[in-house]
């Protein structure tokens, strides 16, 4: 028995076995915490997800979710994990979120806080403004946001001669739009037709436009074409932006300006009002 204890001491004491030993332990303790990390990370858990495929600026309700079990490691802090707080929620604008996608914290907004996107995007010193199309001067709904555009004008001038020029360049485009403003291609679940591109300028040139847009029952034409595109003058005058300037302001008037002669024109007497007033004066102090 001695002899049992005596070996048993020495191999326990042994070096050699000591490292043997330290080495299967801390093997061992890899193993463990290697093999609960990988469980936990790859252990089911239930989330929330679009039972169809959801559009930006809508409303979400209970039917548009179902609930399915993904991997842990799949679920990041910005998924929402609890239905209640998507309920009644909306889709950020250009946001649509697939058939089976998660909802993200950054994807949905209260209805309060849903933004228009075209007028933040308007540079400083530029006006917002909103230029009537169709689907024909819109090359088949071909110009997207983001496109930059040239804006061209077709006239008339005193000789019955037809003039064509650009009356705008490189003008980017921050919206399209449909007639009851809705944008026509955030939404792809349906066919939208363009009524409006919306882009900024400067003051000067937004009253510029807008005065050529008054024009138009004189046989004014304005329409955007695709920057650098180059446009045909069949039988016409090609024109540069002088010109097209000096025939609108020529054929319009400042209302602002012709107001206020009109209130000069009522407050200040004439000469013959003031002949008048004093001839009325003198009478009455005879009598």
């Amino acid at each position: 028995m001695n002899n049992i204890l005596i070996g048993l001491k020495r191999f326990i004491t042994n070096k050699n076995t000591v490292t043997v030993i330290a080495v299967i332990v801390i093997l061992g303790l890899l193993y463990w915490g290697y093999t609960s990390q990988i469980n936990a990370s790859v252990s089911p858990v239930s989330v929330p997800v679009a039972k169809q495929t959801i559009q930006p600026r809508t409303e979400i309700t209970s039917d548009m979710i179902t609930r399915i079990k993904v991997p842990k490691i799949a679920v990041s802090e910005n998924v929402i994990t609890t239905t209640t707080s998507i309920i009644g929620k909306y889709t950020n604008i250009n946001v649509t979120i697939p058939n089976g996608g998660m909802f993200y914290k950054n994807l949905l907004v209260e209805k309060s806080a849903l933004p228009d996107s075209v007028f933040t995007a308007v540079k400083d010193g530029e006006i917002p403004y909103q230029f009537s199309v169709n689907m024909e001067t819109t090359y088949g709904n071909s110009i997207f946001p983001g496109n930059k555009i040239d804006i061209y004008m077709k006239a008339i001038d005193d000789n019955g001669q037809i003039m064509v020029g650009r009356l705008l360049e490189n003008v980017e485009v921050l919206a399209v739009k449909d007639s009851a403003g809705r944008n026509v291609f955030e939404n792809t679940s349906e066919t939208r037709t363009p009524a409006y591109l919306i882009f900024g300028v400067p003051e000067r040139i937004h009253i510029l436009l807008r005065k050529a847009v008054y024009l138009k029952s004189s046989g004014v034409e304005i329409f955007p074409v695709p920057h650098g595109g180059v446009i045909p003058v069949e039988g016409g005058l090609q024109v540069d932006i002088t010109e097209l300037q000096n025939y609108i302001e020529s054929r319009t008037v400042n209302l602002l300006t012709e107001e206020l002669n009109q209130a000069t024109e009522e407050t200040v007497p004439t000469e013959n009002t003031q002949n008048t007033e004093n001839t009325t004066q003198n009478t009455n102090s005879a009598e």
